[in-house]
């Protein structure tokens, strides 16, 4: 039996969950179909989701196609939740990208098929909705092709002139007019699987049209796991869920090897039990093997991302931009707020993008957003898990300090002005972007314990969540040019003295001071999210919307036909002319809107409120942290 790991994916509204309804049905999972409307599908399990009819999280079911198991993962379509999508996108063999053949192609389908072509993961696109007044399949298609790939072909007529170009074998029988219709299919069905041709199947999720081909194209056209059962375990946790009891459930996409009840993984945790998806719902197993979706129970310390064995190569890797909005989250009842900390942290551990940012001075939490409809969520999420009602502030933009230039500093142990048992130098010098943090030694590994570079190198990385302005610094590495150490030292009665010994605690304390003293000499570049536009508009409405615009600091890269406006705007703006723009338009206005890039910030420079011991001014934070430590 094979196996195949298939997501379901779409912008909001396509009929992606109605799709998978339908396959459940036809596949005889489930003896009727169930209704989003009335909240009465299978994927969409959370209250939530079937109050508000759209899918936060991403669910498994599972059917058999004559020897195929298909795994199938139901993905969120509302750009607020692209995070649950971005982990989905590692465990998965094959997908089926949903268009509605009304609404066509839109903002959320270009960034997902852009993500799916560069993972180069087969892909089957259904045009959804042909039974709908309004439905113009022929329309879709020519916009796929142009906005998506010119290799989406009609799975009932594939072009061999676009099949020709990727083979030189197909393309001399081609142009030797020797090219069969088995010949064909034969090469369709191959250049699908690598991801070469992306085959375009139409019909409706709602009548059942088209469904029994598309089908048919999953099985024929879409590639099985590999399933190396004997290998070295190897998995990817892609969700975390907890059970009745509050237990922790991982969700795990095994690549290689067996996973079995009891099993001791390397991380130190047991497992306790097991579950395989088959026909439609998880049931209890003995293992989990290659290819194979399971539910584990057992890892209290798992994480979403984990490996499970050996990592994969890649892993961890995002494919989609982070969140670029935070806002502060104020408990309703002041009594809640010792309760808010633990069930935000319990969201964040199914969605590690919900960085959580607390600010003891302030007494204050703040959360990571990619959009107003996730704030929603997670206001009606605490309310209905949690019993805690909040509000939050108004919504802020997430800048980012990158390094100006290079800069050092040092601290030597037993001189002053160091209070503490290390001696740590630094120096900090830009890297290109999207590189990210990069720790180097300059000093010898075996110059002090590794549990002292490990404490320097881990305190950098924490240290730089917070610039000079107070945003996270990024694209830069960090050298460590200076070390030394008090090695352990006793009484003569044995006991230790750690006011002679160094600890990994003197060089996380001090390693902050050395860092920021660098970075000040380096000097930071606050730089601003900023999305890419596109805006179809009334052609009379072109002049009121460009002002618009303008006041809205959105810079103009393609104004292409008069009634289509192309450009960047920044991310803090682009919610304001999702607002304004119906007013201007008469509705017709329409806005795809995605993260593009960072630009530096002209004009005053936001400043976020520190919330850790403000290693920049030294006196403060030696109070504190001396104050913490007893000294």
């Amino acid at each position: 039996m094979h196996i195949l790991n298939l997501g379901i994916l779409a912008h909001v509204d396509a009929g992606k969950t109605s799709l998978t309804e339908r396959l459940l049905h036809t596949a005889g999972v489930i003896d009727e179909i169930g209704s989003v409307d009335d909240g009465s599908t299978q994927t969409d399990s959370l209250a939530l989701e079937r109050r508000r009819g759209i899918t936060i999280k991403a669910a498994v079911v599972s059917f058999v196609v004559d020897e195929v198991t298909v795994n199938l993962i139901d993905t969120p379509g509302h750009p607020d939740f692209i995070a649950e999508v971005e982990r989905v996108l590692s465990v998965l063999d094959g997908a089926v990208l949903v268009v509605s053949a009304v609404e066509g192609v839109q903002a959320q389908t270009r960034v997902l098929m852009r993500t799916l072509l560069r993972l180069r993961i087969p892909t089957l696109i259904f045009v959804n909705k042909t039974d709908r007044r309004g439905a113009d399949p022929e329309r879709v298609l020519r916009e796929i092709a142009a906005k998506l790939t010119p290799a989406a072909l009609r799975n009932d007529a594939p072009d061999a002139d676009v099949l020709a170009e990727n083979n030189d074998a197909f393309l001399t029988a081609y142009l030797g007019d020797k090219v069969s219709q088995s010949l064909l299919r034969k090469e369709f069905e191959a250049q699908a699987k690598q991801s070469l041709a992306y085959p375009v199947f139409f019909g409706s999720a709602i009548t059942g049209a088209g469904v029994p081909e598309l089908i048919t194209g999953v099985q024929r056209l879409l590639p099985a796991a590999e399933s190396d059962v004997d290998g070295p375990v190897s998995g990817t946790v892609f969700k975390v869920e907890r059970g009745p009891a509050g237990e922790k459930i991982a969700y795990v996409r095994m690549f290689s090897g067996t996973v079995r009840t009891r099993d001791r993984l390397p991380s130190d945790q047991k497992v306790t039990a097991i579950s395989v998806f088959d026909r439609g719902s998880a049931v209890r197993s003995a293992q989990v093997t290659a290819g194979q979706i399971g539910k584990l129970w057992g890892l209290t310390e798992v994480r979403i991302g984990d490996a499970i064995g050996k990592p994969r190569a890649g892993a961890g890797r995002h494919h989609f931009a982070p969140p670029t909005l935070e806002t502060v989250v104020v408990p309703v009842r002041p009594a809640d707020k010792a309760a808010l900390h633990p069930a935000l942290t319990r969201l964040a551990e199914q969605d590690p993008l919900i960085d959580l940012r607390q600010d003891e001075i302030r007494q204050e939490i703040s959360v990571s957003l990619y959009g107003e409809v996730q704030k929603e969520v997670i206001q009606a999420t605490l309310a209905d898990e949690f019993g805690v009602e909040v509000t939050f502030r108004e919504t802020t933009t997430i800048c980012v300090e990158r390094p100006r230039g290079s800069g050092t500093a040092f601290e030597i142990i037993d001189k002053d002005p160091n209070p503490f048992l290390a001696t740590v130098g630094l120096r900090v010098d830009p890297a290109p972007i999207g590189a990210g943090i990069d720790f180097r030694l300059e000093v010898e590994l075996g110059s002090m314990p590794y549990s002292f570079v490990k404490a320097v190198d881990e305190t950098v990385k924490e240290t730089l969540r917070q610039g000079l302005h107070g945003w996270r610094v990024t694209d830069c590495v960090v050298t460590m040019t200076h070390s030394g150490y008090w090695a352990r030292q006793s009484h003569s009665h044995g006991t230790f003295d750690k006011t002679m010994s160094s600890t990994a605690g003197d060089f996380r304390n001090l390693t902050p001071l050395v860092l920021m003293d660098a970075l000040k000499e380096a000097g930071t570049t606050v730089y601003e999210p900023m999305h890419r536009f596109r805006l179809e508009l009334p052609a009379d409405t072109v002049g009121a919307v460009a002002s618009v615009l303008a006041k809205l600091r959105a810079v103009p890269l393609n104004l292409g036909a008069s009634s289509l406006l192309e450009g960047e705007i920044p991310a803090a703006k682009v919610h304001e002319l999702q607002q304004r723009l119906p007013s201007l338009t008469r509705g017709e206005g329409v806005l795809e809107s995605a993260f593009e890039r960072y630009q530096p910030v002209t004009g005053e420079v936001p400043e976020r409120p520190r919330t850790d011991q403000n290693p920049l001014n030294r006196k403060e934070y030696l109070l504190q942290v001396l104050r913490r430590v007893g000294v």
